[in-house]
């Protein structure tokens, strides 16, 4: 069934830039980032997109994202499964034929996204104040051609980070990512902890904040 391209969304921007984070990191991308978030994490870095926007429908960012003229497209937020109508907007630019991730917080059921898109779920580390809203039912949901993501602020983020790595075995699920919170985390603290504990995983850190610091866009 093609996707409803009526369907209306509230969009805080659309840009191209380089892909900061994930296995793609690196690629340009046209970030297609919707407004609006239940969660409120002590370190986020994108609060401007819970509130404001513009409502577009699911053609018009279609539109919008053609020209510029790249094959992948991350959508991120905010929670973009925060709008229901994120889901139709996924299916429609996979069935556009673009490379399509999604950032998600792992706080809602990421289940019925197109099986197209990469998932890029978060599980919340207690440093966040949101560790609670973890689902942890979307582990059985999650394939190969996803990615999980742990953001550490401290080293208490850390251990909880590597005892959940442990018990639920996320490295054979698909890649995990850890990276740390700029100013909180110190990188080299967090590469000797992972190169001490021989760890299963990647580590990243926001190469877009590296190349452009904190500027709206990049």
């Amino acid at each position: 069934m093609a996707a409803d391209l009526s369907a209306k969304l509230r969009i805080t921007e659309i840009f191209c830039s380089l892909q900061g984070e994930s296995t793609r990191a690196g690629l340009p991308t046209v970030f297609v980032r919707l407004t609006g978030c239940p969660l409120r994490c002590a370190w986020c870095d994108t609060d401007y997109a819970f509130t404001g926007g513009e409502n577009m429908t699911v053609a018009q960012v279609l539109d919008e994202v053609a020209r510029h003229g790249t094959r992948t497209v991350c959508v991120t937020g905010g929670e973009p499964l925060a709008q229901k109508n994120c889901l139709p907007l996924l299916a429609a630019l996979a069935d556009a034929g673009y490379s399509v991730s999604l950032e998600t917080s792992g706080a809602l059921d990421i289940s019925p996204v197109d099986p197209r898109v990469s998932r890029i779920m978060d599980l919340k580390a207690p440093d966040s104040g949101e560790v609670d809203k973890n689902r942890w039912e979307n582990l059985a949901h999650l394939t190969p051609r996803d990615e999980i993501k742990l953001v550490l602020a401290s080293g208490r983020d850390y251990e909880w980070a590597r005892e959940v790595l442990g018990e639920r075995k996320l490295d054979a699920i698909c890649p995990v990512l850890m990276s740390p919170v700029q100013g909180a985390l110190e990188p080299r603290r967090l590469a000797e902890w992972i190169l001490r504990d021989r760890l299963p995983v990647r580590m990243q850190v926001q190469l877009h904040k590296v190349i452009w610091g904190t500027e709206r866009g990049r």
